[in-house]
This record gives C-alpha cells, structure tokens and sequence, in this order.
C-alpha cells in the first residue's frame, strides 16, 4: 500500500457547544484521489480545513509527510488549495493571479513565466493570460484557480466544491476535465463534496462522513454496492428499506406470507428480525403473471408514483405488509405504468444488502 501522505490522528474540532469533527482518524495515500462526501453539516469542510490549517483542532494532530504540523500556519504546510468561490482577484489578469502567490514568494522573474504557462497549458488555459476573471467562463474560472493552486508544485491539493458553482452540464464536463488533469500531475488530492456522482466519478476512495464521523471508507464500488451503515445505504444512491423475519438462512418473510429468497454474506438464524435495503436499480418491473428469471423472488406490487427523469421513471411502490419500494424503469418504458396499476417485481437474491 502506498505510504500516507496526509494523517489526521484523534482530530476534534469544537465550535462552542458544536462538535464538528468528532476524534476523526483518517490517512490519505501518495498519488491518490480521496472524497470527504456527506451532506450540508457533517464535517466535510472543518476536516479539510483542519487539513489546510485555516483551523486548528481543539483535540488531536495533523501530520504531512511524516511531520507534524498542527501548529504550522497554512502557507507552510506545502498545500495547494481550491476554493468554490475561486477567490480570484478581479482586477488582475490570469497570468497575475496564477503569478501572485510566486511573486509573494520573491521568484525569479524569469522562473515565474515559466512556471505561470506551464500551469496554465497544463489547465488548458493557453493565451488566456491576459483576461481578466470577468471575461472567463465559469469553467475557465474553476481552472484559473486550479492553475494558480498547481504553480507551486504543491505536496497535496485541497479542494473545496470546486465545482458547486458551475450548472449541471459543465459541472459534468469539468469533472471528467479534472480527473485528466490530476492524473497527470499524480498529486495527492482532498476532495470536498455533497454530490455523490462526483465522488463516484472523480474518487479512488471515498470517505463518507455524518456528525463528525466517517461512517465508511473504501472504494467507490464498495462504498456503493456495500454500505456498512444505513446511513451510508440512504446517502449513497438511495436505498428501500424492507423489514422481515428470517424463516431460513437464506430467506426473509416480509408480511402476508410473501418470502423473498436473499444471499446476504452469512446465513440468517430463524425468527432473526432482519432490516433489507435494496437499490431501486435493482428492482425488475414486470407485467404482472409474467414469468420471472430464475432464481429471483417475484412479489406483487401496486404503483403508487411515478417521477419521470428523462431516461428513466423512478416508480414508487407499495408491496406486502404495508411496506414500499423504489424501482427504476429505462424509457422508453417496455410497459405501459400507470398510478395504481398493478405489477410484478423480480428480485435477485444477490440484490439485497443487511442493513
């Protein structure tokens, strides 16, 4: 495994009465891309500025390659930061703002020409040096930024919702724009997000966080398909939740006599209370007194909403013993659905997740 570069040991931080990272241990790798994912108020940002030391912990220690340096101001810490606001100067060019912080640092003249266009070719900004930040767009802002965090040749690179402030469409292009940036440079990063696509998308691991805490950390596939926590299953892509009772090691009534066949990882004691989730992708939406694949469990379900999303329709569902479930149909749908028609739902025993 790949040595870490940023460690944060036992981090508390505590505004007043408020615990916004709560003795947080956490080790971010050389080279790799790790998200800080949660919603509004789970740490995400406190942790990274413990990381940046715009905070300092109340409790705990931050080490940057090997050296610890809770008590070092930020601009010596050797970290590239990237706010969402991009926190460009309006009045200077890009070539000044890329240029400002080596000025700062009293760099030759010559070796801050040299340094300013090699960052902004490799941000795909050339013979943009000469705009002001009001003739970019929102995307060429969000690279400006990026170049004048990258002109150092930082340890590690922070970033703050980066791309929070761009509409959906650029939001999308921009992402795949900076995964090809990073990796070519290969530095380690610090992704801050409330956008689980983005974490999906851009993350070698990602670190879901509620109240301070990381309640999973791994790969995104893992921190997807295998959520450790109901909070991380509802976060994360959204899951249904069905309760039942075990009737065999593999098999879970869920009300009015209907069983549903599971493969849960390790075999269920008979009259165990078992708590299901299950991803609405999962779930097949069939024509009733259809037959269904084998091996999958066939429920009976009655259509109570349908949200329309373009390429797919979320439906809504009510099944045995007064529980619902989610599912998703691509359109064009290969059946008609309507509220309150009734239909048949396949489910694979491999589909469910132990909550």
């Amino acid at each position: 495994m790949a040595r870490a570069v940023v460690e944060l040991r036992g981090c508390t931080r505590d505004f007043g009465t408020v615990r916004a990272v709560d003795a947080l241990d956490l080790a971010v790798h050389e080279g790799e891309l790790l998200s800080l994912l949660g919603p509004s108020g789970c740490g995400k940002t406190t942790t990274l500025n413990l990381i940046a030391g715009f905070v300092a912990p109340s409790a705990g220690r931050v080490i940057v390659d090997g050296q610890d340096v809770t008590a070092r101001p930020p601009h010596e810490r050797g970290l590239g930061v990237v706010f969402q606001s991009y926190a460009l100067f309006p009045h200077m060019s890009v070539f000044e703002n890329v240029a400002f912080g080596l000025r700062e640092r009293r760099v030759a003249k010559s070796e801050i020409g040299r340094r300013v266009g090699e960052a902004l070719a490799l941000v795909r900004l050339q013979g943009q040096g000469e705009r002001r930040p009001r003739q970019l767009s929102g995307g060429m802002q969000q690279r400006a930024a990026l170049a004048r965090a990258l002109v150092y040749a930082p340890r590690v690179l922070l970033l703050d919702e980066p791309l929070a402030a761009l509409d959906r469409k650029l939001r999308q292009e921009m992402r795949a724009e900076l995964r090809e940036i990073l990796r070519e440079v290969g530095i380690t990063t610090v992704f801050v997000t409330h956008d689980q696509e983005e974490a999906l998308s851009l993350s070698d691991r990602i670190a879901v966080m509620n109240q301070g805490r990381i309640e999973q950390l791994g790969p995104p596939r893992d921190v997807y398909e295998r959520p450790a926590t109901r909070f991380v299953a509802d976060f994360i892509g959204g899951s249904s939740r069905l309760r039942g009772r075990a009737s065999g090691p593999d098999r879970v009534e869920l009300g009015s006599g209907v069983t549903v066949e599971v493969r849960l990882g390790r075999p269920l004691q008979v009259g165990e209370d078992v708590e299901l989730g299950i991803r609405p992708e999962r779930v097949a939406v069939t024509p009733p007194g259809g037959a269904g694949a084998s091996g999958t469990s066939r429920l009976a379900g009655r259509i109570t909403r349908l949200t329309y999303l373009g390429a797919q329709t979320e439906v809504a569902l009510a099944i045995a013993g007064g529980q619902s479930l989610l599912a998703l149909v691509t359109e064009p749908s290969p059946m008609p659905l309507a509220v309150g028609g009734e239909v048949a739902l396949a489910l694979s025993p491999d589909a469910f997740l132990l909550l």
